[in-house]
């Protein structure tokens, strides 16, 4: 995982009216939640926000926030809960931060990419992938962003199961069996022809039809 370094300060007027006031002088409202602390308002720079958002692009990040208290600084680890935008500027209009440990274990949701082209497919196999995300736990900033399989050597009716997936050796694959088929290649499954499905249906409403028609006297 990765770690990013941000700085914010002390917000000391509140209200939607100060929010507004805040947004225009390139300011973002934020909060800071955590089990140990009681909620902090902040406000941080839009532009350094955003620029660590490029950076971060939709993984899981540890960021290192140093909190300006007056003339003093407090520093806590942090993770992104929520972003609030603008629906039609799509500007950001708050943020939420929750206070994490390095140290004591977390547990995350990883997703899993798939590399390659399973030779099987190039046979008339399927790809079927079972398990898309896994849940992992450990230190955070030991956690992965992401979980790499490669298929290229799967074959039709070969399969790779959650324990044979490359996990960190400090790291716990929690909340599913280890026997469990994350991807594998199937035999396809041939749609009928539409001329055989055609009869076969027509045929059944014949029979239908007969069966309820009234018998003459």
């Amino acid at each position: 995982m990765i770690q990013m370094d941000l700085t914010a300060q002390v917000r000391e007027n509140f209200g939607k009216g100060a929010s507004r006031t805040l947004r225009r002088d390139g300011l973002t409202p934020a909060i800071l939640y955590g089990p140990k602390i009681e909620p902090m308002s902040l406000q941080l720079d839009s532009k350094s926000f955003t620029k660590t958002l490029l950076a971060i692009h939709r993984r899981h990040a540890v960021i290192t926030l140093d909190i300006e208290v007056g003339k003093k600084k407090e520093t806590k680890h942090v993770m992104i809960r929520e972003i609030q935008t603008h629906p039609v500027k799509d500007s950001l209009v708050h943020v939420d931060f929750v206070e994490v440990s390095l140290e004591e274990p977390s547990t995350l949701k990883v997703p899993i990419r798939f590399t390659g082209k399973a030779k099987g497919v190039d046979l008339g196999g399927e790809l079927h992938v079972s398990v898309a995300e896994v849940a992992l736990q450990g230190k955070l900033l030991d956690i992965p962003d992401f979980i790499e399989i490669e298929v290229t050597n799967l074959n039709i009716g070969d399969d790779i199961k959650c324990n044979m997936l490359d996990i960190p050796a400090n790291i716990k694959l929690i909340g599913i069996k280890g026997d469990s088929v994350c991807v594998s290649v199937q035999h396809a499954i041939s749609a009928p022809a539409e001329g055989a499905e055609g009869a076969a249906a027509a045929s059944k409403g014949a029979e239908v039809s007969s069966s309820e028609s009234p018998a003459k006297e």
